[in-house]
């Protein structure tokens, strides 16, 4: 599967797609990238005149590209429509905020896949090549 095949079976749209690439994905793990538009609607209140980006969302970032591309990877020819990934489990430590317009680029190495659940080392860095937040994170994928 290629990465624009990966990209195409994501189940988000925007505006909770994020993902921007992906740069390189094989059985073992991923590197994708997602720049944070500064007219995001988080940014509107978090925080005022001060706008960062929610760890949530930071989580979110490594989730969509960490484990859910993967996963599709992974699943190859048998994801679709009917195929749910839910996220089980996170363990993230924030190190650096990330602003509006920043680009990050998320790692992720797989840990394990069996019996449905795949679980990731995951990191974030920014475009100065520092370490924004790292973890690990899990999810179980599901055919309805």
């Amino acid at each position: 599967m290629k990465n624009d095949e990966t990209l195409a079976k994501l189940p988000y749209s925007k505006p909770f797609l994020f993902v921007d690439e992906i740069l390189h994905i094989d059985e073992n793990g991923v590197k994708g990238t997602f720049r944070f538009d500064e007219n995001l609607e988080f940014y509107k209140g978090h925080f005022v005149n001060n706008p960062v980006t929610p760890g949530v969302i930071l989580t979110e970032v490594m989730a969509q590209i960490g484990l859910v591309c993967l996963g599709v990877f992974l699943l190859d020819n048998s994801f679709n429509k009917s195929t749910s990934i839910g996220l089980t489990s996170t363990e993230i430590d924030f190190l650096k905020p990330v602003f509006p317009n920043e680009k990050v680029t998320v790692i992720s190495e797989k840990i394990y896949f069996r019996f449905g659940k795949l679980k990731c080392k995951v990191l974030m860095i920014n475009e100065k090549e520092e370490e924004v937040c790292r973890g690990t994170i899990a999810g179980m994928i599901i055919s309805k």
